[in-house]
């Protein structure tokens, strides 16, 4: 058995969320596959008259009126009946509970519709149909998720045939416009390193920078130095171009950080074989590095990073109805599909996804496979990662406006609804201020934006978040913790707003912009620019809960109820946007190389001929953490060889000891041949194995726990922000004493 089978037999693919832990479907589960079996196979009539039944009982649940006791005597019964569902380890609870979630919010909605919205003042009313407005558009987008993300697929490998010449010729498409060489080397030695017949394999470095030591280093490691004479449609035209000079069946996409395992191939294509209207088959992008939330927040690896939830539940619902995205790198496209519909998309920002929508009208279909098999650099700073995400946002917006997905031909219900979904998130922009800043209407102004008591409110509007909440928590907990979503879109909101209205007024306005990789941050900093927005809503929120608390004492307002409830929604909004504000605070990183945790068997071997066998803590391009027996001292500088192994296959490098500890120690590589370069990478980052267990030891998720870290969170930023503005007065009040001084030596005074 080769080293890349044993390797990838030990990637797992997780099932467990419908097993009991003993490996046997629960008692509850059994049951419900009892009477979910019989109604399927129960005649059409019958089945028939169980949805109407069933779709009248709803219709009754939502529309009825109750006065406020029974409205709490409803909630609490539908909250009771959630919990127990919550409890069961089946996914036909999860269906269960996702029912029980849109039942309670579409008659929270109703009621919100229909009995909350005479408004008798006029600004009362502007402002209530902001609020309502926002309120329909989060109902939409979380019933649209819930169908989204209702089954995910969980497709596993195929393998490829045991004959290695039946295998089909790959291109590796690496593009690469302004990124240093450092960042475009591992990925290049990873592609090299691929587990793949030679004579069947091509790799292309797509240099739309056309550098010269990019040309000299591809023609020292036998890869093809791609460039074209201009640089229209940015990446996409840069792969369609390199479309029009290769020829093999498969076009493998990696972006030039991204660095691919070994097993890449192997995981992928076998699907491709099978399927032969599958035309693209889309991997989760992972990141090694922190991302600005993870770095800033002092979350990194202890909470799911903003994108997890995407590559690792949505792309995998969307795989269900044949809507899964391409996202631009780490995937395979069948060749003969992408030229039929014309090469990658040049139409949009966002060439990828479109890409993959062009193809779902073609009847082609796609496919996802939530293993990690390839990983890259996370954006370094808040303001790249914003630049990024403004880019996606304007992107999928020019979608919806010019091939918007709900119109044309092609595709299915499932398909359109999934695409929606898609382009819809990015339009959270002004719901998110609109929540942000909906209780200073009644605290600076006195608006009754909702047209009921406090406590009604309360009756109707907390079991909505609250089986919201629940609900997402059991689906998203591995890829989502409880109120981070919350964090992350205020960061943005302020951002992407503009951007997204523009695309819908005018989809041609913007340009696409290269996502900066591999850069340093050379001291710690607040940077007070991109916090701009967070500071303002902190300070107006700050001032309407003082506005408010006055109320309480003073009693300038008749109605207790209504100034609390706006107090505790105002303080929840101040401690989200404190997190937004920690998050502004840039943590010094001045590595050029990443650090990766990851334990593999090591050797030290010494001048004297001695030998040490340990293992790794971490590496990095530049060398390795080594744990070592104890006991064992190791002189500092003192000069070794460093053996790796990958199964019985050992990697040797020259190293000198830069660190030494009780238990461990710390070697700097010293030069490395390309040949020693390309082993690094093999032993290390392109294990097929290397990122499956990214996760182990993460505390999963539960709505309070998610709430109170959240909460932890935005006090500190609150506190570390007044930290700030002491620490640059100060820095401020020296320049300026300084300044005054230079004054006085110069004019002699």
């Amino acid at each position: 058995m080769s080293d890349v089978t044993q390797e990838a037999e030990r990637i797992p693919v997780d099932l467990a969320g419908d097993l009991d832990p003993g490996g046997e479907r629960s008692r509850f589960d059994k049951l419900m596959m009892k009477l979910s079996a019989g109604l399927l196979f129960a005649s059409a009539p019958l089945r028939w008259i169980a949805i109407a039944v069933c779709v009248v009982l709803c219709y009754f649940v939502v529309v009825v009126p109750l006065e406020f006791w029974p409205q709490v005597g409803l909630a609490v019964a539908f909250w009771a009946f959630a919990m127990f569902m919550r409890k069961q380890r089946s996914h036909i609870a999860t269906l269960v509970m996702m029912a029980l979630s849109l039942i309670v919010s579409s008659r929270y909605m109703f009621w919100r519709l229909t009995e909350t919205t005479a408004w008798d003042r006029p600004f009362d009313a502007v402002c209530g149909i902001i609020l309502v407005t926002a309120e329909c558009y989060t109902f939409t987008v979380l019933t649209l998720g819930y169908f989204q993300t209702a089954w995910p697929l969980r497709r596993k490998p195929i393998p490829l045939p045991a004959d290695r010449s039946q295998w089909p010729t790959v291109d590796v498409f690496i593009p690469t416009y302004n990124e240093p060489l450092a960042v475009v080397k591992p990925t290049v030695y990873a592609a090299i390193a691929l587990d793949y017949p030679a004579d069947k394999l091509r790799i292309h470095v797509l240099d739309d920078g056309r550098r010269p030591e990019f040309k000299a280093f591809c023609e020292q490691v036998g890869v093809n130095w791609t460039i074209r004479s201009h640089n229209r449609h940015a990446k996409a035209g840069n792969i369609n171009e390199a479309l029009k000079i290769t020829d093999g069946e498969y076009l493998a996409i990696f972006d030039c950080d991204h660095i691919p395992t070994r097993s890449f191939l192997q995981i992928t294509l076998g699907w491709f074989l099978r399927d032969k209207k599958l035309a693209m088959l889309q991997m989760p992008h992972h990141f090694f590095s922190a991302d600005p939330f993870e770095k800033n927040l002092g979350t990194f690896r202890k909470v799911p990073n903003e994108g997890e939830l995407f590559y690792g539940l949505v792309q995998d619902g969307n795989d269900l109805w044949n809507a899964t995205f391409f996202c631009g790198s780490c995937a395979v496209l069948r060749r003969t599909p992408v030229l039929e519909i014309g090469g990658i998309a040049v139409e949009t920002v966002t060439e990828d996804a479109h890409t993959a929508l062009k193809l779902h009208r073609r009847g082609y279909s796609t496919a996802y496979l939530a293993i990690p098999q390839a990983a890259g650099l996370a954006t370094e700073s808040l303001s790249g990662h914003i630049g990024q995400r403004i880019r996606w946002a304007r992107g999928m917006t020019q979608i919806f406006r010019t091939d918007n997905p709900l119109t044309g031909k092609g595709l299915s219900l499932g398909q359109r609804l999934c695409y929606l979904n898609a382009m819809l998130h990015f339009l959270y922009g002004i719901p998110r201020l609109v929540f942000l800043t909906a209780p200073l209407t009644y605290l600076f102004f006195g608006a009754h934006v909702i047209q009921a008591s406090a406590w009604t409110i309360a009756a109707y509007a907390l079991p909505h978040i609250i089986h919201a909440n629940i609900t997402n928590s059991r689906m998203q907990n591995k890829f989502r913790h409880s109120f981070w979503a919350e964090v992350y879109e205020s960061v943005l909101a302020s951002y992407i707003t503009a951007p997204t209205l523009m695309a819908l007024i005018n989809p041609k306005l913007g340009k696409f912009n290269v996502t900066a990789k591999g850069g340093r941050i050379e001291q710690s900093y607040f940077d007070w620019n991109i916090s701009r927005p967070y500071l303002i809503l902190l300070a107006v929120n700050l001032a309407g809960f003082l506005v408010g608390v006055g109320h309480l004492f003073i009693k300038t307002r008749g109605d207790f109820g209504t100034t609390l409830m706006n107090l505790a929604w105002t303080a929840y909004n101040m401690t989200i946007l404190g997190a937004s504000v920690a998050a502004a605070s840039e943590v010094r990183q001045v590595r050029d190389s990443h650090r990766v945790a990851m334990v593999i068997r090591a050797m030290l071997r010494f001048a004297n001929g001695r030998t040490l066998a340990c293992e790794t803590i971490d590496y990095s391009e530049g060398g390795v953490a080594i744990r070592i027996p104890a006991g064992v001292t190791i002189p500092l500088h003192e000069e070794v060889q460093v053996s790796l192994f990958r199964g019985e296959e050992e990697f040797v490098f020259p190293a000198v000891i830069v660190f030494t500890q009780t238990d461990r120690v710390g070697v700097r590589f010293t030069t490395l041949t390309p040949q020693q370069e390309l082993d690094f990478v093999q032993s290390t980052f392109s294990r097929a194995d290397a990122w499956t267990d990214w996760a182990k030891g993460r505390k999963p998720d539960t709505p309070l726990r998610g709430l109170w870290h959240v909460l932890r969170v935005g006090t500190r930023g609150i506190l570390q922000l007044f930290g700030h503005v002491m620490a640059d007065a100060t820095k401020l009040g020296k320049r300026d004493a300084n300044k005054t001084k230079k004054t006085k030596l110069d004019t002699g005074s």
